[in-house]
């Protein structure tokens, strides 16, 4: 049956893509690792035959997506039918059910392939993939650990192939600004709350913070809430958190409330004032870094922020950021990233999907994408020079020296806790209730869920 996402209008590829037709002509571009391009291609040759391929990206990202697999196109001699969608995740529940998959599946929500993978319609990676996620991948045990489910047989397999990821450990900033008032960029958790206290202490307003986004009010709370447990607590104490193995409210995470509060509830401390956090758009926020004089000097937010600033923001020059540091009384817990992505999973296990994964191990399926925009990569053998931009270079430095990386946990969590109590907890607290009152209302939704079977309890 053909795959109802490859319609005619939706499919990119029309045939093999040749050497002469790629974006970097093969052995010109010094960045590029053509060796593993060259060395892959010697290995392979699936001359006529096709894979195909469903996942999220649409617009921009789409045509990215095709400048990468044009090189698998031409160094195999195979054609890649690749379809995006808007209603992906729904639109893949359906098509396996149906017995009717793309041969390979990309997943923006690791949850969702954990499902399918219980329900035995995905198909394990090759054996080698958890060692060669490990010595490849910085952070590689979070990365083994993120795409490891049990399958339909009770047995744990590695179901995905990390690809793609976005930081969100991130804080904006203008360097004009820091540099007009002698501000430095802090290194520690403890120096990022000192100058929050200079700042005020100057009569400026260190932070915006924007909870508002409509019918998803209060999400942008949830990535200060998993910074910050991150930076108070080892990374398994996350994980449990994130499945219910400890409750949400737990004090450990209700520490990890109160240290976004201490930001987020200080009057002095924020645009608009602690009554202003819970209803500014989080898509507005951004202005007080550029209005004159600035309403703010700091931002906590993911990498897409950058959308929303004002037309003509040059990166380094109007605006910069760093990462969001560590507590130096907690050197154990090293450098954590706070993140989300995507990964590839096998939705049929033929010998050229196979291949195709085999191929996005080589630097250069990485490199291309770096090259072009909206891409970040955990390879550590992937040049940074091939970023198209010194913006993109920084992050994904932050991606590459960290010690642990997490995916979202409100992505992780039901969605009746992740994409609904969690953020209404968060509105309520910078609305008034303490951090333990917040908590135990998320807590009390959970355990109502587990108790009627919505989410093992």
């Amino acid at each position: 049956m053909r795959h109802p996402l490859l319609s005619a209008a939706l499919i990119l590829a029309a045939g093999t893509a040749q050497a002469q037709d790629l974006l970097f002509p093969p052995g010109e571009d010094p960045r590029f690792d053509w060796a593993s391009f060259e060395a892959f291609k010697s290995d392979h040759d699936l001359t006529g035959q096709s894979v195909t391929i469903a996942g999220p990206w649409t617009a921009e990202d789409e045509v990215t997506f095709r400048r990468v697999f044009e090189y698998f196109e031409a160094a195999t001699g195979a054609t890649v039918n690749y379809a995006g969608s808007d209603s992906f995740e729904q639109q893949i529940v359906i098509d396996t059910s149906a017995g009717s998959p793309p041969d390979i599946a990309v997943f923006p929500q690791p949850g969702l392939a954990r499902g399918l993978a219980a329900q035995g319609k995905l198909a394990p990676l090759p054996a080698d993939t958890g060692d060669w996620l490990r010595e490849n991948y910085a952070a590689g045990d979070s990365w083994v650990e993120l795409v490891t489910f049990p399958g339909s047989d009770g047995q744990s397999h590695v179901y995905g192939f990390p690809y793609k990821i976005d930081v969100k450990s991130l804080v904006f900033y203008s360097p004009e600004n820091f540099a007009a008032l002698g501000y430095e960029v802090p290194r520690t958790m403890e120096d990022l709350k000192a100058l929050t206290e200079r700042i005020a202490a100057d009569g400026g307003t260190p932070w915006c913070i924007g909870l508002g986004a409509g019918a998803t009010t209060g999400w942008p709370a949830t990535d200060w809430v998993e910074d910050m447990m991150l930076r108070i607590h080892p990374p398994e104490v996350y994980d449990q958190w994130v499945t219910h193995q400890i409750p949400f409210d737990d004090p450990r995470v209700v520490e990890a409330i109160d240290e976004f509060g201490w930001f987020a509830k200080t009057d002095a401390f924020v645009d608009g004032g602690a009554g202003g956090v819970g209803w500014i758009d989080h898509r507005d926020s951004p202005t007080g870094l550029f209005s004159i004089p600035p309403r703010c000097f700091l931002m906590h937010q993911a990498s897409f922020i950058g959308s929303f600033f004002p037309p003509g923001t040059e990166f380094g020059t109007d605006v910069d950021f760093f990462y969001m540091p560590p507590y130096a009384s907690r050197p154990e817990l090293g450098s954590p990233v706070l993140g989300a992505g995507t990964t590839f999973s096998l939705t049929r296990d033929t010998p050229v999907a196979q291949a195709f994964l085999e191929f996005l191990r080589t630097p250069l399926a990485h490199e291309v994408w770096m090259a072009q925009t909206g891409f970040l990569t955990p390879l550590k053998t992937a040049n940074l020079d091939a970023y198209g931009d010194p913006t993109l270079r920084g992050m994904g430095e932050i991606l590459v020296n960290a010690d642990t990386f997490r995916f979202d946990a409100s992505d992780l969590m039901p969605g009746a806790i992740g994409a609904a109590a969690f953020w209404t907890g968060m509105i309520d607290y910078v609305a008034g209730d303490t951090a333990a009152e917040a908590a135990g209302m998320i807590e009390q939704t959970w355990e109502s869920l587990a108790r009627t079977g919505g989410v093992d309890g």
